[in-house]
């Protein structure tokens, strides 16, 4: 059973970092494309970093600059650097994958972990 498991969540002040981690049991992690994804309640879902196999990332333009995506294939980890947080990042982070060969839609998702920034 395929299991991605996020950590790293907390409370911070505005200004602050964190970093999250996705453990995947993913057999074909090193060629999946990773992804965090965010979601206030009430909005849709919001792709916020992802990292494909050649380690080609891409990012929203809100966080653009202060966060950074990173894969660890040894580890089956995925991380999500976030400095300089600001209120509005505050809301549940989720890990996602998928294979690029079998399909174009995250596949797989974490339980979530919740970050909270204070003012």
């Amino acid at each position: 059973q395929v299991q991605l498991v996020e950590s790293g969540g907390g409370l911070v002040q505005a200004g602050g970092s964190l970093r999250l981690s996705c453990a995947a049991s993913l057999r074909t992690f090193s060629r999946d494309t990773m992804a965090w994804f965010r979601q206030v309640p009430g909005k849709e879902r919001e792709l916020v970093a992802s990292i494909m196999s050649s380690r080609f990332t891409n990012y929203a333009d809100p966080v653009k600059g202060r966060f950074t995506i990173s894969r660890d294939n040894a580890k089956n980890t995925v991380y999500l650097q976030m400095n300089s947080l600001k209120p509005e990042d505050t809301t549940v982070y989720y890990c996602a994958a998928r294979d690029p060969v079998l399909s174009t839609e995250y596949t797989y998702w974490g339980q979530g972990t919740q970050v909270t920034v204070s003012s």
